[in-house]
Parts: structure tokens; C-alpha cells; sequence
């Protein structure tokens, strides 16, 4: 099965988490801040990974280190959980709509981190949650993941919608690009290599 475990600490952040790719959608989130707990639980039911994370972090700063720290461990575990890459899809777009609101998330498990964060009218806050931080977070993903990461949104008004449909469609597409094709044979590469 493709799981992994992290455990990680620093000054600022502890952190134990379980990810697993070919799950069903479980997740047990406790970071302390309670919007980026509803988008990960989103991002694992929409993606049918299972999902175990508890975060000590420097709440008392700010949610920084905490939202960063767990996009870091996160993706240190998926990139270990999807090892060599052989026989997966590797690539796909997923749009979702959230009432108002509609994102495009596209990615490649390439082996090659870069995103592309086209994201634009959100507000500065979704309650005391820091809206700065959704870009932190995938930037910090994707960097220990090794993907490439293009995320999009349309339109929309609502903020909370907004990031909503950018963590169901990222979910989605993740789940998409990391499923095995028994069609594939290898690494899904002209040039043998991810």
C-alpha cells in the first residue's frame, strides 16, 4: 500500500502525519486552525486519501509555521508514498465549482516542483484564517512533492468558496495523476525517468 508516516519537529511546529494514496476518503485533522482543518478533511474525502494529521505549532505567533510546516510534511509524505512513479497516470486537470466560485487545478507528478498560483479577489481573511497562507501551504506542497502544480480560479465572490473548490480540486487531481493505469508500463516517461 502507498503510505507513508512523518514525524517532524522544530522550533516552531510539531508535527505527526499519515498519508496514504489508495485510501478512502478518511482524515483526522487537528492543526489548530480550524478553516485549514476543513480544507484538508476536503482535500482528503474529495481525493479518497486517507489523511492523519496533529500539529503543535506557534499559534501564539501567528498560523504561519503551522500551515507551511504541514504542506512540508505533507508533501515529504506523498512524494515517499508514490515512489517510483511507475504505472501511475501522472498528470491531470480537474475543475470544480463551489456555488459562485470556479478553480482549475492542473499538476504532473513531474519530479520537477513549480506552481503556478493564479488566484486573485480573495479577501484578506476567511475568520481569523490568513487567505495568504492557501498559496504558503501549496508552494511548501509542492516543493517536497516534486509536482508541478498550476492553480487557477476562474471567478467567484465568496472566499470561503473560493479556496474551497482550489482544495476539492486539488484532491481530485491528485487522486486522478497518482492512480495506477494498468494500462501504463513503467514510468510514464519517453524518457524513463521521473
Amino acid at each position: 500500500m502507498r503510505t507513508h508516516r512523518i514525524s517532524r519537529a522544530t522550533a516552531e511546529t510539531s508535527i505527526e502525519l499519515e498519508f496514504s494514496i489508495d485510501g478512502e476518503g478518511k482524515a483526522t485533522i487537528d492543526t489548530g486552525v480550524g478553516f485549514f482543518d476543513h480544507m484538508l478533511v476536503l482535500f482528503s474525502g474529495h481525493g479518497l486519501f486517507d489523511l492523519t494529521v496533529h500539529c503543535d505549532g506557534d499559534l501564539e505567533v501567528d498560523q504561519h509555521h503551522t500551515v507551511e510546516d504541514v504542506g512540508i510534511a505533507l508533501g515529504q509524505a506523498f512524494h515517499e508514498s508514490i515512489g517510483a512513479k511507475e504505472g501511475i497516470n501522472r498528470y491531470a486537470s480537474v475543475t470544480i465549482p463551489m456555488d459562485e466560485a470556479l478553480s482549475t487545478v492542473s499538476l504532473d507528478i513531474s519530479g520537477r516542483p513549480c506552481l503556478v498560483y493564479n488566484v486573485e479577489g480573495l479577501k484578506h481573511k476567511v475568520g481569523s484564517f490568513d487567505t495568504e497562507l492557501v498559496e504558503e501551504f501549496f508552494q511548501a506542497f509542492v516543493n517536497h512533492a516534486k509536482i508541478t502544480l498550476h492553480i487557477n480560479v476562474a471567478y467567484g465572490k465568496n472566499t470561503h468558496h473560493m479556496i474551497e473548490s482550489i482544495f476539492k480540486a486539488f484532491g481530485r487531481a491528485l487522486d486522478t495523476a497518482s492512480a495506477l493505469n494498468p494500462r501504463v508500463k513503467g514510468v510514464p516517461s519517453t524518457k524513463g525517468l521521473l
